[in-house]
């Protein structure tokens, strides 16, 4: 029998574990929930959903079906309220993101999908986490991974993903650059079935640098590596201004867009396809999707959020992992 598909629903105040149930009350899913018992019993009560918590036990077969959540409970260090933030469930967080990578690396899970985490609470609980894709890399042993979303025929990754805008800049190197390049090219191959990616990649600067009156790191940097690795035979265009980057005639012929920083690039994959956007970890020896949202705490408990996107998040990884 195939392996099934971790879900971590993420931060334990927020709307992680209602997505999570509504999806087990729905439809039938190969997958393991790692998160506490308790929890998803008291959340699935104020829900008003009737789903079935079933220990997960490896020497037993468990046949998938609607209204059933297979579990891997892992205590709260504190009671939850929904909506309402606890340091003191910090570490349970990362727990639940540890057991569902080491499961993946030795086999036990064949992806991972993983809900909103609240990164600020984290941090205040003492841990240095400065996302789920940094996590990854560091868990899996992976010097350098990527992050991408999708939503529809747009795909979009970063050159760098959770820093300052002021750190930016420093962070964009020859190194760093062709690194992100290979990967991104790779998993568009072998994770995508693309056979030959064509990738356009933004400058940094407003309007590419306008020729280096508004910024040089498009001609000392950018540029080259996009020569260098053309010359390899990779398909790359830019360059190009981020302004009209996202246009349909420039996207056209695209199979991703490499944006330089955060902000650049989600905000306008976000406004295509959120609800619907899933969030991709390249490089990893793993399979990991993810939701294209927050906590959105003000919903949580009400019934009200929608699992569109963590929907789309367990299919990717289940089309990506068959």
């Amino acid at each position: 029998m195939t392996s099934p598909i971790a879900i971590t629903p993420g931060e334990p105040a927020g709307i992680g574990p209602d997505l999570t149930l509504q999806l087990c009350a729905q439809r039938a899913w190969p997958a393991v929930v790692i998160a506490s018992r308790e929890l998803m019993r008291e959340r699935s009560s104020v829900l008003g959903l009737r789903v079935d918590i079933v220990d997960c036990d490896p020497n037993t077969t468990f046949q998938p079906r609607a209204g059933a959540l297979r579990l891997i409970d892992v205590p709260l260090s504190a009671p939850v309220v929904a909506g309402e933030l606890d340091v003191a469930n910090a570490g349970y967080v990362i727990r639940t993101l540890e057991i569902a990578v080491d499961g993946c690396l030795d086999g036990r899970f064949r992806a991972m999908v993983t809900g909103p985490v609240q990164k600020s609470v984290i941090a205040d609980g003492g841990i240095a986490f400065s996302g789920h894709t940094e996590f990854l890399a560091e868990r899996t042993g992976t010097s350098r991974v990527v992050m991408m979303l999708a939503a529809g025929g747009l795909r979009v990754a970063l050159a760098t993903t959770h820093l300052k805008l002021s750190d930016v800049p420093r962070n964009i190197t020859s190194v760093g650059l062709e690194e992100t390049l290979r990967i991104l090219r790779r998993g568009l191959i072998e994770r995508f079935d693309v056979d030959a990616p064509r990738i356009l990649v933004a400058g940094l600067n407003p309007h590419a640098g306008e020729d280096g009156h508004l910024g040089r790191e498009e001609i000392e940097i950018i540029g080259p590596v996009l020569a260098r690795l053309r010359d390899e035979g990779f398909d790359l265009v830019g360059p190009l201004p981020a302004d009209t980057l996202f246009t349909p005639r420039v996207l056209e012929d695209a199979d991703a867009v490499l944006a330089m920083y955060h902000d650049q690039g989600l905000p306008v994959l976000k406004y295509a396809g959120f609800g619907r956007a899933v969030n991709v970890t390249l490089g990893l020896p793993i399979v990991r999707t993810s939701v294209d949202h927050g906590t959105a705490l003000d919903l949580a408990g009400s019934g009200s959020a929608e699992a569109g996107s963590l929907l789309a998040a367990f299919e990717l990884a289940d089309r990506l992992s068959a």
